[in-house]
């Protein structure tokens, strides 16, 4: 049940850069990191962008994708790759204009400490 949590400053966005971005970040949870597709959770959110400097100076445009995993299910060669897979995607969607210092975090939650429909991904996983 993994979620991902996009926040992106400057230019307002389309429609459908919202709906790549929620598209193209689904995709990398199930082929890159193994999740089920039809609970993968993702909110993109626009920001103000005079609430967002890099290094203390403004940037033309900014993003930062959280996306929160179970912990101990997936390599670090996998999370690198998400992250690389992640970044390239942001860049063909907003364009050039993308600040470099754009983060892309990948939180892992114990499984007891998360779930949905009021049961913990640990209680799930009983047989």
């Amino acid at each position: 049940m993994p979620f991902i949590n996009v926040k992106i400053a400057g230019r307002p966005l389309a429609r459908d850069q919202i709906a790549s971005i929620q598209a193209g970040t689904t995709r990398l949870m199930v082929d890159i990191l193994h999740k089920v597709g039809p609970l993968v959770g993702v909110l993109v959110e626009e920001v103000p962008l005079a609430g967002w400097r890099v290094g203390g100076e403004p940037v033309s445009r900014v993003a930062q994708v959280d996306a929160t995993v179970s912990a101990g299910t997936n390599t670090a060669d996998e999370k690198s790759r998400f992250i690389a897979e992640a970044n390239r995607l942001l860049k063909t969607v907003l364009g050039a204009d993308l600040t470099e210092v754009s983060y892309i975090v990948i939180h892992e939650v114990p499984k007891d400490s998360w779930g949905y429909d009021g049961l913990t991904q640990a209680e799930r996983a009983r047989p």
